[in-house]
């Protein structure tokens, strides 16, 4: 059955809301160092725990330590991570420092499944081979894929360039779909397809990129009077719209 994913839930009454609609990861935010430790956000990940979903924390740091502490703290089933990576020439040492990193967190909780994101431009700018690369040097720390959209080409200069600075996701928008199927074909892993998935493209998303699991966070989000979506407040008919869409693909 195709795993859906939702981001980004953050109490425990939209973790229920999330639950009851039969969304299987349920993603939430640590979203500063400095205010890491949030009981209400514990509560969360212990409500969708004890429903037998899958709870997926994304740490907005690095610290490896304080990643570790958040982990004991919180207990999550996948730890996720999604920062921009050095890809340019000559950053191979800073990329190599990242895999170290989601090494020593590996062997500290071996219990907790890795989630990397790997970048993929949108259509027309993705690097197939760039990404290729990415996945065969993340692969042997991760548990989990997830493909997410870079808003321009290169992931050294674009940090400003993305929502969360220094982080990929909640942009709205696609990636190259080619790019993630040649991914989901190389890898011994599961993918989980994000970036700008909803009601009105899973299906054809599914169709094109083959994922084990769709993820949506902007695009289930509820709206203001403008059209814009609202940070942290889910549509509950869009959630349940994806997941019978998704569903029914397979």
């Amino acid at each position: 059955m195709m795993i859906v994913q939702i981001y980004e839930i953050q109490n425990r009454d939209d973790a229920r809301m999330m639950i009851d609609l039969g969304v299987d990861h349920i993603g939430s935010v640590l979203m500063s160092a400095d205010n890491w430790r949030d009981a209400q956000l514990k509560q969360t990940v212990d409500a969708i725990q004890r429903a037998g979903r899958k709870s997926s924390l994304i740490p907005l740091f690095q610290d490896v330590d304080l990643v570790c502490r958040a982990i004991d703290y919180y207990g999550p089933d996948i730890i996720h991570f999604c920062e921009t990576l050095p890809v340019n020439a000559g950053q191979t040492e800073a990329l190599m420092r990242i895999v170290e990193r989601q090494r020593a967190i590996r062997r500290a909780f071996p219990k907790v499944a890795i989630m990397r994101s790997i970048p993929i431009a949108v259509s027309g700018w993705a690097d197939i081979q760039q990404t290729l690369s990415l996945a065969t040097v993340f692969e042997p720390v991760s548990d989990w894929f997830l493909t997410d959209t870079l808003l321009v080409s290169d992931a050294d200069a674009c940090d400003d360039a993305q929502p969360v600075n220094g982080f990929v996701g909640i942009t709205g928008r696609t990636c190259d779909w080619s790019v993630a199927r040649e991914l989901v074909r190389h890898s011994r892993i599961p993918m989980i397809l994000a970036g700008g998935i909803g009601p009105s493209n899973v299906r054809a998303a599914i169709e094109a990129v083959g994922p084990a699991g769709v993820d949506s966070c902007t695009l289930t989000n509820a709206v203001d009077p403008t059209g814009k979506s609202i940070r942290f407040k889910k549509d509950k008919e869009k959630v349940k719209a994806m997941i019978d869409l998704a569903r029914g693909c397979h």
